[in-house]
């Protein structure tokens, strides 16, 4: 059936300008962001795009995302299905009952089918928000928000009901053939035999109205709404970081220049076409630590402020092409509701990058972040009071607690160490501040130094001449501190011919290993996890002993070791080597792990709003009921021992995966 009339043609077209104008208007914003490189490697972006994209891995990986799947390929394959009814409207001649009958029958069967099952799919998600949302669908955010993914569930939802509806209606007059191919137009045509044409032809139409009419509001309703995604999400895919996010861009320092983000243009174009992809699902929300306990940051409304902020200064941004002196209409950062960004929800957060991780479309969050928190420090001088000992402690001493660089060498009194000397030593141990005033740490160097020496090891240590890797500063907005730093150390490695790399500290080890790489340096960075246990696996350390007191074990994933450098195994088979038991393994765990607080430069601020991250991990680590906690990070070791004072659960000890395998080895060493 078609309407064989004009006002089709002319709802038609105004509907396709209006959507083709909409969309231009919001992407042409796009186009005010700075540049970035995201068109290298095109055949791995193309991989990622149908894994991710049309593969849906990341959202699959939870189970209610095999709904959103079916609606996903449900809505691919009846792009063919209204692309025809479209046209079809316009030039009656043009249609798939052209093709040979036996493909014709094929295409209307997989229709049937996926209009079935998105039907169904629509319920079960209307369904699940109404009565059975998780906490982070049924929070304040997402309810002012509500609306609109019902409005969006029921036009999908009247799309499939007027589908079938025309099509029985159509079978009914005898207008399209029947059969095993249309099984529910089929089923529901049966019902509609005693119907009198007229009447039939009327529900026809009105059915086809009907579809139409839903079809060119819901196009034209994508680019003004969240669902913009559905257009947005698979480019995302392609755009993605093909690495891992576990750096920001070096800025270069000149006057004039301006630093960080303080408006929507300083970001990138990829930045700005994230906002656009964000499906605003809460899985992020859901992830996130600050969230979680009760911080203003939630990682969602961060990028939804971005998109409001871009929308609400676009006539500004796109007709005064980013002149400078022009204030926006909105700020980026502020106290001003949504279209800002709240300074307190900027420092909350870890940069445990939890975010981008369960991202399905592979929005940068985190990263977003730094820009801001760059912008506040270098542009305003904007940022918490307790940072400002931090930030001089950094410039003078290159170290966060200001203490003088002759005490660097003070934890290995007793020990027998040797300095790095050029082309004499293979390895420099890298100890890290804490690792080197900490008390606490100091044991866990302690316990490393005694497995190298015991394996053999050829290593040696800066010293006094040691500085800080400025992992925090960078995190905090520092840049330039940084890079102060960054240029020093690594001119410093160069000078004694410094190639291999140890650490015991997963905030050193991302730095060097990733941050330093913008500076020019190439070290093999090695974490003491991974090295120690590939001198168990080589039979350089032999373990003898069973740890006595470990007890229960567990073990807690460090997010700049795992996350964001993929490194889970080592520390578990080094424990599972040296004792002959694989340590047990919390709820939320490896690349799902909950941060332990201080990341982000966290570890030198109070924690003034909602509840403590650290409280917060240690009781899930207490839901196990351990007798020992393994960590490898100095900063989770920290704030997991105040963590268990806190709650009263000092019979749980918290030791270091060098602190476990010494044990185990004591009597080999001795």
């Amino acid at each position: 059936m078609t309407p064989n009339s004009a006002v089709y043609a002319i709802l038609f077209i105004a509907a396709i300008l209006l959507f083709c104008v909409n969309t231009y208007r919001r992407l042409r914003l796009v186009t005010v962001g700075r540049k970035e490189d995201r068109f290298g490697r095109p055949a791995a972006r193309v991989w990622n795009m149908l894994v991710y994209a049309f593969g849906q891995k990341r959202v699959v990986s939870r189970l209610f995302g095999l709904n959103h799947f079916v609606i996903f390929w449900s809505f691919m394959i009846l792009l063919l299905a209204n692309g025809e009814f479209l046209v079809h409207g316009l030039f009656p001649s043009l249609t798939l009952q052209r093709l040979p009958v036996p493909v014709h029958h094929v295409l209307t069967f997989a229709f049937e089918s996926v209009s079935l099952l998105a039907l169904i799919a629509v319920v079960i998600a209307a369904t699940r928000r109404l009565f059975f949302a998780p906490p982070y669908l049924s929070a304040s955010y997402i309810k002012a928000r509500s609306g609109e993914s019902l409005l969006i569930l029921a036009f999908i939802g009247l799309l499939m009901i007027a589908y079938f509806g025309l099509h029985a209606a159509t079978i009914a007059l005898g207008q399209e053939m029947g059969g095993i191919h249309t099984p529910i137009s089929g089923l529901i045509a049966r019902s509609l035999t005693n119907i009198p044409t007229v009447n039939l032809e009327h529900f026809a139409a009105l059915c086809w109205w009907a579809h139409a009419v839903i079809l060119l509001v819901f196009l034209n309703f994508l680019p003004l709404s969240k669902h913009m995604h559905i257009m947005t999400a698979i480019p995302n895919c392609y755009f993605r970081n093909l690495e891992k996010p576990n750096t920001q861009p070096r800025e270069e320092f000149a006057k004039g220049n301006r630093y960080g983000a303080g408006d929507i243009a300083q970001f990138t174009w990829k930045d700005l076409f994230d906002t656009y992809c964000c499906t605003e699902c809460g899985r992020c929300q859901d992830a996130c630590p600050a969230t979680n306990t009760g911080k203003p940051l939630n990682p969602r409304q961060i990028v939804h402020d971005m998109k409001m902020n871009l929308l609400r200064n676009a006539t500004l941004l796109w007709n005064s092409a980013k002149e400078e002196g022009k204030e926006p209409i909105q700020p980026l950062i502020g106290d001003q509701g949504e279209g800002s960004c709240s300074k307190d929800a900027l420092w909350s957060c870890t940069t445990c990058g939890a975010c981008i991780e369960s991202c399905p479309v592979f929005i940068e969050q985190m990263p977003k972040i730094v820009k801001m928190r760059r912008h506040l420090v270098q542009m305003e001088s904007k940022f918490p009071d307790e940072l400002l000992n931090l930030f001089e402690n950094m410039e003078q001493r290159s170290n966060p607690w200001g203490i003088a660089p002759t005490e660097r060498t003070k934890w290995c009194a007793t020990l027998p160490v040797k300095t790095f000397a050029k082309g004499e030593t293979e390895y420099l141990l890298y100890v890290g501040c804490a690792g080197t005033f900490d008390a606490r740490s100091k044991s866990v160097t302690a316990a490393l130094a005694t497995l190298l020496n015991a394996a053999g090891v050829s290593w040696g240590i800066l010293g006094k001449e040691e500085k800080c890797c400025g992992d925090s500063l960078r995190r905090l907005g520092n840049e330039y501190v940084f890079d102060k730093m960054a240029r020093e150390n690594v001119e410093q490695f160069r000078e004694k011919g410094v190639t291999k790399v140890i650490t015991q500290c997963p905030h050193c080890y991302s730095a060097l290993k990733n941050d330093y790489r913008q500076y020019g340096a190439t070290l093999d960075v090695v974490h003491h996890s991974e090295l120690i246990h590939q001198l168990l696996k080589d039979g350089r350390l032999k373990p003898n002993k069973v740890v006595e007191g470990l007890g229960k074990t567990v073990i807690h994933d460090s997010c700049y070791l795992g996350r964001h450098n993929d490194i889970y195994e080592p520390p578990r088979e080094a424990i599972d080597i040296a004792t002959g038991k694989r340590p047990g393994e919390l709820t939320r765990n490896r690349n799902n792990s909950f941060c332990c607080g201080a990341g982000g430069g966290r570890m030198w601020m109070e924690e003034r709003l909602g509840e403590r991250i650290n409280l917060a991990r240690v009781k899930e680590i207490l839901d196990r009921k351990p007798d020992t906690l393994c960590v490898s990070c100095p900063y989770c070791m920290t704030m997991f021992e105040d963590g268990l004072k806190d709650a009263g659960a000092d019979n749980v000890k918290v030791k270091d995966i060098s602190e476990v395998v010494a044990e185990a080895c004591r009597d080999s060493q001795e």
